[in-house]
């Protein structure tokens, strides 16, 4: 059993039969409210039950809520250090759970390897990416790699009023690609350099949620219409995306070795590093998992 309060301000109507010479007749006032939700969950008869009703988007919603939370207290860098150490707790538990290490006899170092991808529970492998993209995002970017402070408060409202689905694209956008204006090629695609060049696509979309940025490779058929007709298959997605949206998203179009495409680079994140380590945010997705196991390892001893 559990249960949600909301607590809330309305504005309401004037109230009909208003005391007589009352100098509030005729106005609106304001009023506080209090709602309750009660739900009902079964228990979980074991952690692997538990790990299988895992829903990756409503984790990532709590997550952002709490480092939010932190960074405002306490700090981005305490933030980061939160989120960090939330997932290493999690693949090590993980891994201890459905026993993939051992401890030798004494309690010494274990035996096996880290699985840091959590290959025997679908619903958590979504986890990694989320916590790396969430890491890199200029929510929890130092200032002093050029976030202004003003940006971040923006990145607060916004992320904290986001429905789970709408969080995720901000957070972690999805690319899709295209053969032609008119024919989808891939649904999704890894947000790096590599995806680009290995679909062999030659247009591609990216939804940030407050962006939606159509990029056309350098290798594209130069006879492939720029910028895509208006009754092709590639607008009429971008269209209902926009009316979907709660915000009205910037479009962007982009043509690759015509236009600077920073705007468009800037969201593949899970390159590798670019001269980081440890917490920084040029660690690439690989690097950063290879730390992730690391820790996990220190968590152990």
């Amino acid at each position: 059993m559990m249960q949600i309060a909301f607590q809330y301000t309305v504005v309401v109507p004037p109230e009909e039969l208003s005391s007589p010479g009352s100098l509030s007749r005729g106005k609106h006032s304001l009023k506080r409210r209090l709602r309750i939700r009660t739900m009902q969950f079964g228990a979980a008869q074991n952690i692997s039950e538990l790990y299988n009703s895992v829903d990756p988007e409503a984790v990532l919603s709590l997550l952002v809520h709490k480092v939010i939370l932190a960074s405002l207290e306490q700090g981005v860098r305490e933030g980061r250090v939160l989120l960090h150490d939330w997932l290493v707790i999690l693949t090590a538990q993980y891994n201890e759970a459905f026993k993939l290490v051992q401890y030798k006899n004494g309690g010494g170092l274990m035996t096996g390897q880290i699985d840091n991808a959590f290959t025997q529970c679908p619903q958590l492998q979504d986890l990694p990416r989320l916590v790396f993209a969430l890491l890199r995002n200029p929510l929890l970017r130092f200032h002093e790699e050029g976030v202004h402070p003003d940006y971040q408060i923006y990145l607060h409202c916004l992320f904290s009023a986001l429905e789970p689905s709408s969080l995720h694209r901000a957070v972690y956008p999805v690319l899709m690609s295209y053969s032609t204006p008119d024919k989808q090629a891939y649904p999704r695609h890894s947000l790096s350099r590599a995806a680009l060049i290995t679909s062999g696509s030659p247009i591609f979309l990216l939804d940030a949620f407050t962006s939606l940025i159509v990029f056309y490779s350098s290798t594209a058929d130069p006879s492939l219409p720029f910028p895509p007709p208006h009754d092709c298959l590639l607008r009429t997605t971008i269209n209902r995306l926009k009316q979907e949206r709660s915000i009205s998203p910037k479009l962007i179009f982009i043509r690759g070795g015509q236009d600077d495409a920073t705007a468009f680079e800037n969201y593949l994140i899970e390159e590798q590093d670019v001269g980081g380590s440890g917490l920084t945010s040029v660690m690439g997705f690989v690097t950063f998992l290879e730390d992730i196991t690391q820790n996990v390892l220190e968590y152990f001893k």
